[in-house]
């Protein structure tokens, strides 16, 4: 048997943050299955899972010297693993109603089904760390500092991520803000398809 045989969870975190380069591999080793059954049952999706229980793991790396030991290690990585999947979860009930920035919506019909796919398209199309702190900042409003702490990071990472994210948007977006002269909503070419269509 080996040192990393014998340790119990709280030994393998605690040698991790000693700076035991495969304490915590070990420790993901250990319950991976559980965590993924978890995150696979939260989410529904082996996707989402996959990318919930990825989020879940790197932060559970980054906070282990925050871990407190009222409960035990794999308690403690199942409650981020969950807070993870809810995370993602609130993320994608919120896309469908994000609004885009600078863009005056008092004149702007209200969002189709085709531009709400639009706008979920684009936001999918973004790198994580953009859209996450886009969903976080824009669409949940929790403020910059809020932000930056949920995702791990600074705040200036928050604010930088923010606008990569919002020009990326503006670039494919661009057509919401000035839409050609006869627009999809109400045209009478979209009521003849549509005509068609329903017969």
């Amino acid at each position: 048997m080996t040192a990393d045989e014998v340790r119990d969870d709280a030994a393998l975190l605690r040698a991790h943050l000693a700076g035991d380069q495969h304490a915590f591999g070990e420790l993901v080793q250990r319950h991976r299955d559980r965590l993924w059954a978890v995150a696979l049952r939260t989410m529904n999706d082996r996707e989402d899972a996959a990318d919930a229980l990825q989020d879940a793991l790197l932060s559970a790396y980054r906070a282990a010297e925050r871990f407190r030991g009222d409960s035990a290690v794999t308690t403690w990585l199942h409650r981020i693993v969950v807070n993870a999947c809810l995370d993602r979860i609130r993320r994608q009930r919120s896309r469908p109603t994000v609004p885009l920035p600078e863009i005056d919506t008092t004149l702007a019909p209200a969002p189709d089904r085709e531009t709400r796919l639009d706008v979920e398209a684009a936001l999918a199309r973004l790198p994580v760390e953009q859209r996450a702190a886009l969903v976080l900042v824009d669409v949940q409003g929790y403020a910059v500092s809020e932000a930056a702490e949920i995702l791990g990071v600074a705040e200036g990472t928050i604010k930088s991520r923010c606008a990569r994210g919002r020009a990326r948007l503006a670039v494919v977006l661009g057509y919401l803000r000035n839409p050609p002269a006869q627009s999809r909503v109400g045209s009478e070419q979209d009521t003849g398809a549509a005509t068609k269509e329903g017969a």
